[in-house]
């Protein structure tokens, strides 16, 4: 009886240990230089490591629940303006998944970040094949690989993969609904300049409708606008972060 009591502490305990949140091991949040403001931001990862220059509370939101940024709802305006300089790292090599997890926790202990996920209706599109059937070239046993530049993409993916890069290009949830399975090799162009400037908005609409397209023509695909319950991101509080 004694032992099987001890035991059911010991599971007791294990589980509360499994439970611990993943943290960096050490990590610092600065603010970036106002002069910096219109510099490139983002992450840079890597051997456990994440470097994060310029960059907004709401991108790294983005980053660390792998969501668009559209997806992001509420929370006090300057989480998308107020800019910072974040270092961090893990007590080990660890990859990319793990470093989001980690991140997760950095900004609901120095931001106080709380969120909540709700499902909305939105706009999202599907990937299908298009009527005269598909013009890609499979790639049997290569490896899965892309560069996807500022006006083509050259890659050897599959269509799910393709789905997950048109849906952080073209600022919507993309759908594979192809069917095709396997990978495929092709390079896709399509024009990213437009003659006169536009919004951030109207912008995302031409290069949807741009690259619509474009894969309509080259790869034998569409895309197709629908409007479904997707999952968004809804900020209730955040606080700007203590001084390190």
């Amino acid at each position: 009886m004694l032992r099987s009591g001890l035991c059911v502490l010991l599971s007791l305990s294990a589980l509360g240990l499994a439970q611990e949140p993943p943290r960096f091991e050490v990590a610092s949040i600065r603010p970036s230089n106002p002069e910096d403001s219109n510099l490139p931001s983002g992450c840079q990862t890597g051997n456990g490591l994440m470097r994060c220059s310029n960059v907004t509370l709401k991108r790294c939101i983005v980053g660390a629940y792998e969501i668009l940024t559209d997806q992001i709802l509420g929370g006090p305006d300057w989480i998308d303006s107020d800019r910072f300089d974040i270092t961090a790292k893990a007590d080990r090599p660890i990859g990319d998944k793990a470093l989001d997890q980690m991140l997760r926790t950095l900004l609901a202990e120095r931001f106080n970040l709380k969120l909540h996920h709700e499902t909305r209706a939105g706009e999202t599109m599907a990937l299908e094949v298009a009527g005269g059937g598909p013009k890609l070239e499979p790639a049997a046993d290569a490896a899965h690989i892309y560069e996807n530049a500022h006006d083509h993409l050259d890659a050897t993916i599959t269509m799910a993969q393709l789905a997950e890069i048109l849906t952080r290009d073209l600022r919507l949830p993309v759908t594979d609904r192809t069917g095709l399975s396997g990978a495929f090799k092709f390079t896709l162009h399509w024009n990213p300049d437009f003659p006169v400037p536009l919004s951030r908005d109207d912008a995302a609409e031409a290069l949807r409708l741009e690259v619509s397209r474009a894969i309509a023509q080259q790869l034998g695909l569409r895309l197709r606008r629908e409007r479904e319950r997707i999952d968004v991101l809804v900020v209730d509080s955040a606080e700007k972060p203590s001084p390190n």
